[in-house]
């Protein structure tokens, strides 16, 4: 059976700001993929209430690393109150969002993902020494590795909003 350790859980938030969704968007996705993430959305909600609409996306992206290791990267966007607003830059009007952003993401180690060490109880029991006590630097290694690729993501995320903050505050 997959195992999947955690490594490492973020956050970006952003409260009541002005910011282009689908440049966010965009620019989120671009980001996993030029990293070489396999992105799945799983799921995309979107609510229209009275004060703006309400949207929740989660995405996952996975890395293959070898035949054991996979990075795999939870992203959650949380969109509350988002409404369209129309802002004069340069004498002309642009369509922008304003609402309150949550991004949640979630790092995980995913070890034997292609469930090659499940054959038998002998087997299972060998991965655990295996993971313990032969490749255990390794692992402490990759999980090093995916929590600073999730921090400089984070990190992208939290300068591309302010961009657009200050762009057109």
């Amino acid at each position: 059976m997959v195992e999947f350790d955690k490594v490492v859980s973020l956050m970006v938030r952003q409260k009541a700001g002005l910011f282009s969704f689908k440049e966010l968007y965009g620019f989120a996705y671009r980001w996993l993929t030029t990293e070489e993430y396999d992105v799945d959305e799983k799921e995309y909600t979107e609510k229209v209430k009275p004060y703006g609409k309400e949207i929740f996306i989660e995405w996952r992206a996975r890395r293959r690393i070898s035949d054991y290791f996979r990075f795999y990267i939870q992203v959650v966007f949380v969109v509350l109150g988002m409404t369209e607003v129309e802002v004069q830059k340069d004498g002309q009007k642009i369509k922008l969002n304003r609402g309150e952003i949550r991004i949640d993401v979630n790092v995980f180690l995913e070890k034997d993902y292609e469930n090659r060490w499940e054959t038998s109880p002998i087997a299972k029991f060998m991965r655990g020494i295996y993971d313990r006590y032969i490749i255990r630097g390794r692992i402490l290694q990759y999980e090093i590795k995916i929590r600073e690729e999730a921090m400089n993501f984070v990190d992208q995320i939290k300068a591309f909003l302010a961009l657009e903050t200050r762009k057109f505050a």
